[in-house]
Protein backbone atom coordinates (compact mmCIF):
# COMPACT_ATOMS: atom_id res chain seq x y z
CA UNK A 1 0.00 0.00 0.00
CA UNK A 2 1.51 3.07 -1.05
CA UNK A 3 1.73 6.16 1.16
CA UNK A 4 1.74 9.86 0.31
CA UNK A 5 4.91 11.22 1.72
CA UNK A 6 4.07 14.81 3.04
CA UNK A 7 3.68 14.69 6.98
CA UNK A 8 0.31 16.64 7.56
CA UNK A 9 -1.85 18.33 10.18
CA UNK A 10 -4.78 17.40 10.95
CA UNK A 11 -6.47 20.54 9.21
CA UNK A 12 -4.13 20.03 6.08
CA UNK A 13 -5.59 16.08 6.06
CA UNK A 14 -9.23 17.55 6.02
CA UNK A 15 -8.54 19.88 3.57
CA UNK A 16 -7.40 17.63 0.95
CA UNK A 17 -9.25 17.50 -2.09
CA UNK A 18 -11.92 14.40 -2.64
CA UNK A 19 -10.65 11.87 -4.96
CA UNK A 20 -11.90 7.93 -6.09
CA UNK A 21 -9.39 7.30 -3.63
CA UNK A 22 -10.47 7.04 0.29
CA UNK A 23 -7.37 7.74 2.71
CA UNK A 24 -6.97 7.53 6.38
CA UNK A 25 -4.53 10.08 8.41
CA UNK A 26 -1.95 7.76 10.43
CA UNK A 27 1.49 9.46 11.98
CA UNK A 28 1.26 12.27 10.08
CA UNK A 29 0.46 10.99 6.80
CA UNK A 30 -2.26 9.90 4.58
CA UNK A 31 -2.79 6.42 3.74
CA UNK A 32 -4.86 5.04 0.95
CA UNK A 33 -7.07 2.83 2.60
CA UNK A 34 -7.83 -0.77 0.98
CA UNK A 35 -10.47 -0.86 -2.11
CA UNK A 36 -12.92 -2.50 -1.12
CA UNK A 37 -14.08 -5.94 -2.91
CA UNK A 38 -17.23 -7.79 -3.78
CA UNK A 39 -18.06 -10.08 -0.66
CA UNK A 40 -16.92 -6.96 1.78
CA UNK A 41 -19.06 -4.34 -0.21
CA UNK A 42 -22.29 -7.32 0.22
CA UNK A 43 -21.46 -7.71 3.74
CA UNK A 44 -21.42 -3.57 4.20
CA UNK A 45 -24.62 -3.34 2.16
CA UNK A 46 -26.64 -6.22 4.65
CA UNK A 47 -24.89 -5.01 7.85
CA UNK A 48 -25.56 -1.11 6.98
CA UNK A 49 -29.28 -2.55 6.25
CA UNK A 50 -29.98 -3.88 9.85
CA UNK A 51 -27.97 -1.46 11.48
CA UNK A 52 -30.28 1.50 9.87
CA UNK A 53 -33.45 -0.50 10.34
CA UNK A 54 -32.57 -0.79 13.93
CA UNK A 55 -30.98 2.90 14.74
CA UNK A 56 -34.46 4.79 13.59
CA UNK A 57 -34.91 7.96 15.78
CA UNK A 58 -31.79 7.04 17.80
CA UNK A 59 -28.88 7.74 15.68
CA UNK A 60 -27.42 6.99 12.32
CA UNK A 61 -25.61 4.61 10.46
CA UNK A 62 -22.79 5.94 8.41
CA UNK A 63 -20.44 4.00 5.36
CA UNK A 64 -16.90 5.25 5.48
CA UNK A 65 -17.67 8.29 8.02
CA UNK A 66 -13.54 9.46 8.57
CA UNK A 67 -13.80 10.03 12.28
CA UNK A 68 -11.08 13.00 14.03
CA UNK A 69 -9.42 10.93 16.84
CA UNK A 70 -6.05 10.79 18.77
CA UNK A 71 -4.15 7.75 18.85
CA UNK A 72 -0.83 7.75 20.69
CA UNK A 73 -0.89 11.49 21.14
CA UNK A 74 -1.23 12.09 17.28
CA UNK A 75 -3.84 13.06 15.60
CA UNK A 76 -5.77 10.00 13.47
CA UNK A 77 -8.20 9.94 11.23
CA UNK A 78 -9.29 6.42 10.62
CA UNK A 79 -12.08 6.08 8.23
CA UNK A 80 -14.45 2.29 9.46
CA UNK A 81 -16.37 0.50 7.18
CA UNK A 82 -19.36 1.57 8.96
CA UNK A 83 -20.00 3.63 12.26
CA UNK A 84 -23.05 4.64 14.36
CA UNK A 85 -23.32 7.28 16.89
CA UNK A 86 -26.34 8.09 19.15
CA UNK A 87 -28.30 11.28 18.92
CA UNK A 88 -26.62 11.83 21.87
CA UNK A 89 -23.42 11.71 21.28
CA UNK A 90 -24.40 13.52 17.87
CA UNK A 91 -27.12 15.94 18.33
CA UNK A 92 -29.21 15.72 14.99
CA UNK A 93 -28.96 19.59 14.82
CA UNK A 94 -25.12 19.19 14.10
CA UNK A 95 -25.47 19.13 10.02
CA UNK A 96 -21.74 20.08 9.29
CA UNK A 97 -20.02 17.96 6.05
CA UNK A 98 -16.99 17.19 8.16
CA UNK A 99 -15.62 14.40 9.67
CA UNK A 100 -16.88 13.01 13.17
CA UNK A 101 -16.24 15.14 15.23
CA UNK A 102 -16.37 12.73 18.39
CA UNK A 103 -16.14 9.15 19.08
CA UNK A 104 -19.47 7.22 17.77
CA UNK A 105 -20.33 4.29 19.56
CA UNK A 106 -19.49 1.60 17.14
CA UNK A 107 -16.83 0.78 14.32
CA UNK A 108 -16.57 -1.50 12.00
CA UNK A 109 -13.98 -3.08 10.42
CA UNK A 110 -15.15 -5.91 7.48
CA UNK A 111 -11.65 -7.73 6.99
CA UNK A 112 -10.38 -7.34 3.19
CA UNK A 113 -8.25 -10.03 1.46
CA UNK A 114 -4.32 -9.03 2.07
CA UNK A 115 -5.58 -7.92 5.88
CA UNK A 116 -5.35 -10.12 8.81
CA UNK A 117 -7.50 -10.24 11.74
CA UNK A 118 -4.68 -9.21 14.04
CA UNK A 119 -4.59 -6.05 11.89
CA UNK A 120 -7.79 -5.23 12.86
CA UNK A 121 -7.79 -6.25 16.14
CA UNK A 122 -4.94 -3.89 16.91
CA UNK A 123 -6.84 -1.34 15.11
CA UNK A 124 -9.83 -2.36 17.44
CA UNK A 125 -7.64 -1.39 20.19
CA UNK A 126 -6.72 1.72 18.94
CA UNK A 127 -10.12 3.06 18.56
CA UNK A 128 -11.07 1.64 22.12
CA UNK A 129 -8.44 3.57 23.95
CA UNK A 130 -9.82 6.69 21.41
CA UNK A 131 -12.95 6.28 22.78
CA UNK A 132 -15.25 3.92 20.27
CA UNK A 133 -17.38 1.97 22.32
CA UNK A 134 -17.79 -1.06 20.56
CA UNK A 135 -15.78 -2.38 17.77
CA UNK A 136 -16.72 -5.15 15.58
CA UNK A 137 -14.32 -6.85 13.33
CA UNK A 138 -16.07 -8.71 10.80
CA UNK A 139 -14.07 -12.31 8.89
CA UNK A 140 -16.48 -12.61 5.90
CA UNK A 141 -14.15 -15.86 5.59
CA UNK A 142 -14.54 -17.01 8.77
CA UNK A 143 -18.52 -16.15 8.96
CA UNK A 144 -17.63 -14.41 11.89
CA UNK A 145 -17.80 -11.23 14.12
CA UNK A 146 -15.29 -10.42 16.81
CA UNK A 147 -17.04 -7.89 19.54
CA UNK A 148 -14.12 -5.86 21.13
CA UNK A 149 -15.25 -4.05 24.36
CA UNK A 150 -13.11 -1.83 26.74
CA UNK A 151 -13.74 -3.50 29.87
CA UNK A 152 -13.45 -7.23 28.84
CA UNK A 153 -12.03 -9.36 26.72
CA UNK A 154 -13.36 -9.52 22.62
CA UNK A 155 -16.13 -12.19 22.25
CA UNK A 156 -16.27 -14.00 19.02
CA UNK A 157 -20.05 -14.70 17.42
CA UNK A 158 -20.22 -17.33 14.78
CA UNK A 159 -23.13 -18.88 13.02
CA UNK A 160 -26.78 -18.16 14.67
CA UNK A 161 -24.74 -16.90 18.28
CA UNK A 162 -27.20 -13.89 19.18
CA UNK A 163 -25.13 -10.70 19.31
CA UNK A 164 -27.44 -8.24 22.04
CA UNK A 165 -25.77 -5.33 23.75
CA UNK A 166 -27.33 -3.12 26.27
CA UNK A 167 -25.25 -0.42 24.54
CA UNK A 168 -27.51 -1.04 21.72
CA UNK A 169 -30.84 -1.67 22.96
CA UNK A 170 -33.30 -3.55 20.72
CA UNK A 171 -30.59 -4.27 17.88
CA UNK A 172 -30.39 -8.04 17.88
CA UNK A 173 -29.04 -10.23 15.20
CA UNK A 174 -26.63 -13.25 13.95
CA UNK A 175 -23.66 -13.19 11.82
CA UNK A 176 -26.02 -16.18 10.13
CA UNK A 177 -28.02 -12.97 9.50
CA UNK A 178 -25.77 -11.18 8.11
CA UNK A 179 -23.94 -13.22 5.86
CA UNK A 180 -27.31 -14.10 4.72
CA UNK A 181 -28.43 -11.27 3.85
CA UNK A 182 -24.86 -10.32 2.53
CA UNK A 183 -25.60 -13.99 0.17
CA UNK A 184 -22.14 -14.67 0.13
CA UNK A 185 -21.41 -18.18 -1.63
CA UNK A 186 -21.71 -21.20 1.11
CA UNK A 187 -18.55 -22.33 2.01
CA UNK A 188 -17.18 -25.33 1.20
Amino acid sequence: MQKLKTRLTLEEFLAMPLTDVTYELVEGVAVPKMSPKRFHARVTGALYTLLDQWCQEKGEVNPEWAIALQRHGQDWVPVPDLTYISVQRLPSEVIEDEACPVPPELAIEIISPGQTFGQLAEKATDYLEAGVLRVWVVDPQARSITIFYPDAPPRTYTKAALITDSLFEGLELTPQQVFGKARLPQKG
